[in-house]
């Protein structure tokens, strides 16, 4: 489930690695962690020497797998791994789905992959889509709300693991440019009816223009 990113998007599969799992694994759909989709990640090992799929020998997501006599499985899992951003690192990109172990009602998606598909995500271990490039549309809990984070900005890595913070162009030397902020707006519920993203009060939204090449610059002394 898409917490900090909103549907709308536009961005071209070439623009996408499908080869890093998040190392950071939410709990469930509601878990607003650095598993969420719409948050910043950065490569935290990509050790190609690896196998393609690693073979955990034994693994808490598959509970008690050593029952003696019987065969246990292993949990295959992609040795790539992404993390989320910081400050300083160059950044790959904005994770498209949310990494979670189990449903809504705590029941693990490991034997529903369909409802897994249908919360738009993925399981522990497995490969998260991470868009390098496009044009995005935020949560405000994908960034930190400042008085900076306006139309015409450039996005940067926030001081908070995995989200944006927003800089005039003129302040950018020591930081990593992501982007640029195209469009604010705020949420309300109205007519009587509740607004998912609103809350209890205003929530604000974000138009982003992300492109992660820009934080490879070797002038960054971030």
């Amino acid at each position: 489930m898409a917490l900090r990113l909103y549907p709308f998007r536009q961005y071209s599969d070439h623009d996408v690695v499908n080869m890093f799992a998040n190392q950071i694994v939410d709990d469930n759909p509601s878990t607003d962690g650095n598993g969420s989709a719409g948050v910043l990640v950065k490569v935290l090992s990509g050790d190609l020497k690896k196998d393609v799929i690693e073979f955990a020998a034994s693994s808490s997501y598959l509970g008690k797998t050593d029952y003696p006599f019987l065969g246990a499985d292993k949990y295959p899992q992609v040795p790539l791994r992404c993390i989320a951003a910081t400050t300083g690192a160059p950044v790959l990109g904005v994770t498209l789905n949310q990494t979670i172990k189990n449903d809504e009602n705590g029941e693990k998606l490991i034997y529903n992959p369909i409802k897994a598909d249908e919360l738009q995500a993925v399981l522990s271990g497995q490969a998260v889509p991470v868009a390098t490039k496009g044009l995005f549309t935020f949560d405000e809990t994908a960034y930190t709300k400042s008085a900076t984070f306006i139309p015409g900005n450039v996005a940067v890595v926030s001081a908070t693991d995995g989200k944006m913070d927003g800089l005039s162009s003129d302040l950018i030397n020591l930081h990593r440019v992501i982007g640029h902020i195209l469009a604010t707006g705020n949420r309300t519920s109205q007519n009587g009816q509740s607004d998912e993203f609103a809350g209890t009060g205003t929530a604000q939204y974000a138009m982003v223009h992300i492109d992660a090449s820009a934080s490879w610059s070797a002038s960054d002394n971030g």
